[in-house]
């Protein structure tokens, strides 16, 4: 492995770092959140389940892979589109669902 670095053969790029920065950064905003206002009803909404804010989170981020992975299969570059509709869904996830 001389010459490589350690992380090489998964040829991150700063976009995919920063996806799961996000992810992460997410995970202990939840934490926090649940830490500073615990509870966290679980709540029936639009989407006829009932859910937690962990489940609203888990929902907008696979319906958000969902929106990129559409975004990118049918129309292609740009991804600033893409982003700005997953952050909408997102917000109409914790909101709505």
């Amino acid at each position: 492995m001389e010459g490589t670095s350690l992380l090489s053969w998964m040829a991150w790029t700063w976009p995919t770092a920063a996806f799961f920065v996000f992810i992460l950064l997410c995970f202990v905003a939840m934490t926090v959140w649940e830490y500073f206002s615990p509870g966290g009803d679980p709540r029936r909404g639009v989407l006829g389940l009932t859910t937690t804010r962990g489940d609203r989170l888990f929902i907008s981020l696979l319906g958000s892979a969902f929106v990129f992975l559409a975004w990118l299969g049918l129309v292609g570059l740009p991804l600033w589109p893409p982003l700005a509709i997953a952050i909408v869904y997102a917000i109409l996830m914790f909101r709505f669902a």
